[in-house]
């Protein structure tokens, strides 16, 4: 099974389940849903949700993603899986909390580390 995985907030997910889609806000305004792999997903949460609560994070086997993947470069120079369509939610093999540390940053959930 090869996972990405994607950060969001805990009531965009609780929605999604209920209506067996998930559609983040940058597809709307980017065409995709950005993702990362176990490697990439602290610097992903630091950068871009620092000191951020109530946030899960979603392990999704990109074998059963209806929707396009696409690895892409991102500024820093690396590339990270993009969903170019809504997230069929039964991808979605397990949820994490996933907020961050009294110092506002994260730390890669013991279940990430497993993935490695």
């Amino acid at each position: 099974m090869n996972t990405i995985l994607h950060i969001t907030q805990r009531q965009q997910w609780e929605e999604a389940k209920v209506i067996g889609s998930y559609c983040a806000d940058s597809l709307e305004t980017e065409g995709f849903i950005h993702c990362s792999k176990s490697t990439q997903i602290v610097k992903v949460a630091n950068r871009f949700f620092f000191n951020q609560k109530d946030l899960v994070l979603l392990f999704i086997d990109s074998d059963k993603v209806q929707a396009e993947i696409r690895y892409e470069e991102a500024e820093i120079g690396e590339l990270f899986p993009h969903i170019y369509g809504e997230l069929n939610v039964d991808a979605v093999y397990q949820v994490v909390s996933f907020e961050s540390e009294e110092d506002g940053f994260f730390v890669l959930p013991q279940e990430v580390v497993d993935l490695e």
